[in-house]
């Protein structure tokens, strides 16, 4: 599969609808959206509601995988009303719907509960939540206290059919933790490169069958040249520090000045496809798909959205598919 991401970080809601209405009718498999309260950075500029993107491209769409990478269910979110949401979006959309979740960072969490516990405590809580969330969804009744949630209640609405629930991760311990609590992983190319066997240790540990194992990586691009590259990675720039340091900093003005003065523009873009030939964007998806990844997230940093889904379902996508089933 190949999915299309949908930042809320830098488009309104009523944008990102219409490029997801187009990523779909360009050949995208996927829809992932990013679930923040404010953006990574000021300068993008925007940060809207995820699960309300969500619910209306469900109504937009008609074969697409819709879901985000990653939602957050342990602070600013109760499990049990993620749980709920998800549910809904799924009876919206039948088979459609996975739920990517993740541990947080202090400019969503911090945020809006003025909460940011220490890395285990959050790690606890996420695995604490994950197992709510899938309790709620059988439909039955619930009577939990757990270590960090208490939890009396049923959903009267539960998913038709399961929801895949997969589990973000950007270093060795949270990869083991995918493997061992998620249906599937969430990560990026340098994660995955340096720590894939994390994850698969810990899935053959817990028994499960990693080839009913989503792995979705994302991968930044640029359809353009070196300028549309230095103007997209101005907007994307803590990147290659988001979770060593600036994911425990509550303000996206405070990351957006540390990453100017800490990361060179090119360190930024250095792994990303830079160009208007299909062959470089081809090389680069077919990498990640020999790795052992199964769904490549593109996400185009750069403003102009409709020239990177109109140049990838002409040039792009059907060179892929066709590589993927010769092979």
């Amino acid at each position: 599969m190949i999915g299309y991401m949908l930042a809320h970080e830098e488009f309104s809601v009523p944008e990102l609808v219409e490029l997801g209405v187009a990523a779909e009718k360009a050949g995208f498999d996927l829809l992932a959206t990013s679930d923040h309260l404010q953006p990574w950075q000021s300068n993008e500029g925007h940060s809207g509601e995820a699960w309300v993107t969500m619910g209306a491209l469900t109504q937009r769409t008609e074969h697409v995988w819709i879901g985000p990478t990653v939602t957050c269910p342990t602070l600013r979110y109760n499990p049990a009303v993620v749980a709920e949401a998800y549910a809904s979006l799924s009876l919206l959309a039948p088979g459609r719907v996975f739920l990517g979740i993740g541990s947080g960072e202090a400019l969503n969490e911090e945020a809006a509960t003025g909460m940011w516990p220490k890395w285990q405590e959050r790690s606890e809580r996420l695995i604490e939540a994950a197992g709510i969330i899938r309790k709620l969804w059988t439909g039955q009744p619930l009577q939990q206290r757990g270590k960090y949630y208490s939890v009396d209640a049923k959903l009267f609405d539960p998913p038709a059919q399961p929801i895949p629930l997969l589990m973000a991760a950007n270093g060795p311990k949270a990869m083991r933790r995918a493997g061992q609590y998620g249906d599937g992983l969430i990560t990026d190319p340098k994660t995955w490169k340096n720590h894939k066997d994390q994850f698969v240790a810990a899935a053959r540990a817990a028994g499960k069958d990693l080839n009913r194992m989503p792995v979705l990586v994302e991968q930044y691009v640029v359809v353009g040249g070196k300028k549309d590259a230095e103007e997209a990675a101005e907007l994307w720039r803590f990147g290659p520090k988001a979770f060593e340091t600036y994911y425990n900093i509550r303000s996206p003005q405070e990351i957006q000045a540390e990453a100017q003065e800490q990361i060179p523009l090119e360190k930024v873009y250095a792994e990303w496809p830079v160009s208007t030939d299909p062959a470089a964007h081809i090389k680069k998806i077919a990498e990640l798909f020999d790795s052992g990844v199964t769904i490549v997230n593109v996400h185009a940093g750069q403003k102009d959205q409709k020239r990177v889904i109109e140049f990838y379902a002409k040039e792009v996508l059907p060179q892929v598919r066709g590589m993927r089933s010769a092979a």
